[in-house]
């Protein structure tokens, strides 16, 4: 029997649909299911960091968990603080499995390498409109390379 290709383990009824590229990122390869949002992010301001749900009423991901999934995003808000929010809900077991941006800054970066969560941005296509919630990702940081998979 031959070996398995890294493309051989998704069932049938998962194709693939894109392979987004970019530089390299920040973390280790991760799977995950996404949720993508229009709006941007902070994970000081936007989320209940003990559930890791979305608590900010006006965001458009409101009531939504964000814990194990892969985060899309235009862009990222805030400060310092979310830095410190990111290891915060990775220390309690809350934290997403990664980020992709449209474009990120640089407390973003710092705080996912804090918190070892998966990081990429300015991909050559705009993630917030080539993936959509529900598909499934590989993303591969270090190579810069975001599967998609349509389920």
């Amino acid at each position: 029997m031959a070996p398995q290709r890294e493309e051989d383990d998704h069932t049938m009824s998962d194709a693939q649909i894109h392979i987004l590229t970019c530089h390299p990122g920040v973390g280790e390869m991760v799977e995950g299911e996404a949720l993508v949002s229009t709006d941007g992010f902070s994970a000081r301001y936007d989320v209940d960091r003990r559930r890791g749900i979305f608590s900010r009423e006006s965001h458009v991901l409101y009531g939504q968990s964000l814990v194990n999934k892969i985060l899309v995003f235009p862009t990222a808000k805030g400060g310092v603080a979310t830095a410190w929010a990111l290891l915060d809900m990775k220390a309690r077991g809350v934290a997403p499995k990664g980020l992709i941006f449209t474009r990120t800054n640089p407390i973003m970066v710092q705080g996912a390498v804090l918190a070892a969560i998966a990081l990429v941005h300015e991909l050559n296509q705009d993630p917030v409109r080539a993936i959509h919630t529900g598909d499934w990702l590989r993303l591969d940081p270090k190579r810069g390379i975001v599967r998609v998979y349509r389920r």
